[in-house]
């Protein structure tokens, strides 16, 4: 039941029905706001990509207004926040504005609420609706709602100040020795603490399961990117899941899944898909998903798969890996990532400028067996296992011994002494019992 509670309605839920959006963005021309790796349509354009994510929500018209220092209250200075005053008054039958920044606080929201007569969101608000709305399982919800609560406590925060702004006289609640801020704040409180143990009890069930996979030695690969890049693609592509529907979508992935495939050696991997990353995400957003990224610090190895034919590219790269950075990852898994070039298919004659970096196309299959290679050369390194041929007696237990605790490639029988070369792929602790249960089998 209280589970049930937590994932109810959330209080920060837009209204269903239509929005038309006017996407406002303040562009900094200059000082240290100022990304050198995008331009301001370049941003306006995943904006719109973002609205467009939403069923029912429309973008009314782009606009792009400078800013020397859009940490001001009202983020423009007075010229210009007049100017887009007048623009936005002009547009027909506006029901919001997305200022296309990471976060507003809320007497900012406020303020400009007022002086525009419609909802204004943020970077953060429409990136939890797009969640929100993605969003499958309990842990996907409760992630989402821990993200809320640093929302609900600016709020709170807001409608205290209002409330002692009109009330004047005693701010305690009916002689409790609480006022309105400390009550609110207790229960938020109470609200966060209950989430991150529901969150702890599933963490606890996904650990034990990767201990199982543990167990079985199937080593885990972690396929991740910037949101769109393609991941649900790619990983489609190397398993044959035919149940995988990969939406041309931003955040169409919000939960980790995992997914069987073989390399070419006929050793099965997992592949793991993950949710993928924008740009300007708030601290506190990745935070509420650290629970799912945390699933990639178990890997065995990273595929880091970029959309090569994006503008922004580059900038997509830099995004990713300064997050992979700040999940304090192993540095062999760091060191040992394989970085994809995806949708080559678009560009003519495409060849990597990285060293090291693979060209493919998750669509149309180019290039994949080349990438299975090698996921397959860095899975051998990483795990230790080894690839071996064995000679065994073909009337004693070794081959169906084999079978069961090892991968076996190729078997080359000779009928004249009823013996046979096994070639096999094996970890380094079956290697240990398999010399122990048959010290006289020879190995080649």
């Amino acid at each position: 039941a209280e589970l049930e509670e937590l994932l109810g309605p959330s209080p920060l839920a837009v209204e269903p029905g239509a929005q038309r959006v006017a996407v406002v963005h303040p562009a900094v021309k200059w000082g240290p706001k100022k990304s050198p790796l995008t331009t301001a349509e370049l941003q306006v354009a995943e904006a719109v990509a973002l609205v467009n994510t939403l069923q029912n929500w429309t973008v009314l018209d782009k606009i792009i207004i400078p800013t020397k220092n859009p940490d001001k209250k009202f983020i423009f200075g007075k010229g210009n926040f007049q100017v887009l005053t007048e623009k936005l008054k002009k547009l027909p039958h506006m029901t919001a504005v997305f200022l296309n920044m990471e976060r507003i606080s809320s007497l900012t929201k406020k303020e400009l609420e007022d002086a525009w007569g419609v909802k204004v969101f943020d970077r953060y608000t429409v990136v939890l609706h797009i969640f929100r709305s993605n969003a499958r399982t309990k842990e996907a919800k409760l992630q989402i709602a821990l993200a809320e609560i640093p929302l609900l406590r600016s709020n709170v925060k807001n409608e205290a100040s209002q409330l002692d702004q009109q009330r004047g006289g005693s701010r305690y609640i009916m002689g409790s020795g609480e006022t309105f801020l400390e009550l609110q704040y207790r229960l938020l409180k109470e609200r966060e603490l209950k989430i991150r143990n529901a969150l702890e009890k599933l963490r606890r069930k996904r650990s034990l399961l990767r201990t199982r996979r543990k167990k079985r030695e199937f080593p885990v690969v972690s396929v991740m990117g910037y949101t769109n890049c393609g991941k649900t693609t790619l990983i489609k592509a190397l398993t044959g899941e035919a149940g995988l529907q990969p939406r041309d979508q931003l955040f169409a992935t919000l939960d980790i899944t995992a997914h069987a495939g073989y390399l070419p050696s006929h050793m099965v991997v997992i592949y793991v898909d993950t949710i993928g990353f924008l740009t300007d995400l708030p601290h506190n957003l990745i935070e509420s998903f650290s629970a799912t990224l945390e699933e990639v610090a178990y890997s065995d190895l990273i595929v880091h798969v970029r959309d090569i034919t994006h503008p922004e590219t580059v900038l997509q790269k830099a995004t990713v890996l300064s997050v992979l950075k700040n999940l304090n990852l192993p540095s062999h898994l760091l060191d040992s990532m394989v970085e994809v070039h995806n949708k080559v298919d678009l560009i003519e004659r495409y060849k990597p400028t990285e060293e090291n970096a693979l060209a493919i196309s998750a669509l149309h299959g180019h290039g994949l067996e080349e990438l299975r290679e090698e996921i397959e050369k860095k899975i051998l390194v990483a795990t230790g296992k080894k690839i071996l041929t064995v000679n065994i007696n073909l009337e004693g237990p070794q081959l169906s011994w084999l079978y069961k605790e090892a991968t076996v490639q190729n078997i080359e029988v000779m009928a004249e002494d009823g013996t046979a070369r096994v070639k096999v792929i094996i970890s380094n602790s079956a290697f240990g019992k398999y010399r122990t249960l048959f010290p006289n089998s020879k190995i080649l």
